[in-house]
């Protein structure tokens, strides 16, 4: 479906970035009050954009500068696109919400809501856009907008980490780049839909897709490419936290989707492969977890381990439509689940810190006292990351570990189980020191409950997802009507 309709894809990706141009020229103390004044606007436009593609059961296109590929460039909303771009926006939100006041008023403060919105553009572009390149811009704009986060606080400490993270991207974005050249060599194309009628198995697309899904897993941080991320999301501050990790390392995952399940006719043994990188995440990286001294870092090594789940979905959600199987409703909904409960994660572990003055987990005893409802929110988020009901991951994790048993991946379901208890783990240790009374001499600064209401309605929102019915979501087929994942 386009026309008049397709315009709300413009306003979805302009609104943002028109915000943030204003940044620079409107005299306002206080720059959070100009993201707050478009956000209404913004989140209305992709609501408006997901009720228009389910309510019509079609894809929302729109043809920029009324140009279409192949001589133009399209963006498009199918389901899948939709979900994420409404995901994204109730994230930004509420993490937006739990910053306000956190940064004071200068330039720190300015550089945050400034790149807040950055992010805000550049995610809906990766989900929307249709051309390879306009794809690597897409990359480029999440890079840079995300690294200045991981630096917010100025110390060398976190300079180092965002420099790590900056070196591991920008490889990432070389080999994509590689291979969309290749690809353009190949066949003398970019835009996906043009592809797919071209591309063959041979030789040349397959060292494409495989190069720039390199580049991609560098960027989503799956194993063994995820040095940079613990560091990088432990150092920065809790709001940027909880987007680095709930909404950035997304958009990558989404791409190799693309590729995998788009231009190449079937994953084949590419699916063992990325499944096989998924399993080792969830196993090395909740190990890692539980060794960690700090809250932050415990859970920057966790968003590791559970973006690993996703990787499962490649060899369960192999077919002729990949989207209406079990496995790929399920992969959704651990990477929405994820993002609501990690995001409540980082902004509570935020609050503990500020109620404690340091967030060593041996030390959070009475954390319980001075931030409780973020401390419960933590819990709440904690259910959802280890696969207990009811919660967005449970249901996930229970759709994943079917769709293993009926395909006969016995190894896949003991990954998952295994990756369940690990989880236990380290968040109930988490759990209990903070329920602990406070030792002798310990200064608590409680948390005003205000403050405290951003974790608690993103945990909630990880909760909610547990009551989704365990079925294939109808809303993932819209727009691929071709066989194949656009």
């Amino acid at each position: 479906m386009s026309g008049g309709a397709g315009f709300l894809l413009v306003l979805a990706l302009m609104l943002p970035a028109i915000a943030l141009v204003a940044m620079f020229v409107v005299p306002l103390r206080a720059p959070e009050r100009l993201a707050y004044l478009v956000y209404p606007f913004g989140l209305v436009s992709i609501l408006a954009t997901a009720y228009a593609v389910v309510g019509s059961g079609e894809a929302l296109t729109y043809g920029l500068g009324g140009w279409e590929p192949p001589l133009g460039l399209a963006l498009r909303a199918d389901g899948t696109a939709a979900a994420l771009m409404v995901m994204t926006a109730l994230v930004l939100g509420l993490v937006g919400f739990s910053a306000l006041g956190s940064f004071g008023t200068g330039r720190t403060s300015f550089a945050f809501w400034a790149l807040l919105l950055a992010l805000w553009s550049a995610l809906n572009l990766a989900f929307l856009a249709q051309d390879l390149f306009t794809l690597f811009v897409a990359l480029e704009l999440l890079t840079f907008a995300a690294v200045p986060l991981v630096s917010l606080s100025g110390t060398a400490e976190t300079l180092r980490a965002a420099l790590h993270y900056l070196l591991f991207a920008l490889t990432g974005s070389v080999f994509y780049l590689l291979g969309t050249g290749l690809l353009y060599a190949r066949y003398g194309a970019l835009d996906i839909p043009t592809l797919r009628d071209l591309v063959q198995p041979d030789a040349p697309t397959l060292i494409a897709i495989a190069l720039m899904t390199g580049g991609l897993m560098a960027k989503t941080a799956v194993f063994p490419l995820h040095l940079w991320l613990p560091p990088a999301h432990a150092g920065a501050p809790a709001p940027a936290s909880a987007v680095l990790s709930a909404l950035v390392i997304k958009a990558p995952f989404v791409l190799i989707v693309r590729l995998w399940f788009e231009l190449v006719p079937a994953p084949g043994a590419a699916a063992g492969l990325l499944a096989g990188c998924g399993a080792a995440s969830i196993l090395f990286c909740s190990v890692m977890a539980l060794r960690q001294a700090r809250l932050k870092l415990m859970i920057a090594y966790s968003t590791v381990a559970q973006v690993g789940y996703l990787f499962l979905v490649f060899p369960l959600a192999a077919g002729p439509a990949p989207w209406e199987t079990l496995a790929w409703s399920g992969g959704l909904l651990q990477l929405a689940a994820h993002a609501f409960a990690k995001a409540a994660m980082f902004v509570a572990a935020g609050r503990i810190t500020e109620a404690l003055g340091h967030d060593r987990i041996d030390g959070l005893n009475g954390a319980a006292k001075a931030a409780p409802i973020s401390v419960f929110a933590f819990a709440l988020a904690g259910l959802s990351l280890v696969g207990l009901p009811p919660s967005g991951g449970f249901n996930a994790k229970v759709m994943l570990l079917t769709s293993a048993v009926a395909a006969g991946q016995w190894w896949i379901a003991l990954t998952i189980l295994a990756g369940g208890v690990l989880a236990g783990g380290y968040v109930f240790r988490v759990i209990g020191r903070a329920m602990a009374d406070e030792e002798e001499g310990t200064v608590l600064t409680p948390v005003p409950g205000l403050r405290e209401i951003a974790p608690l309605l993103l945990a909630l929102c990880a909760l909610a997802l547990g009551f989704i019915p365990l079925q294939p979501f109808a809303f993932l087929a819209i727009g691929h009507e071709t066989g194949v994942l656009p």
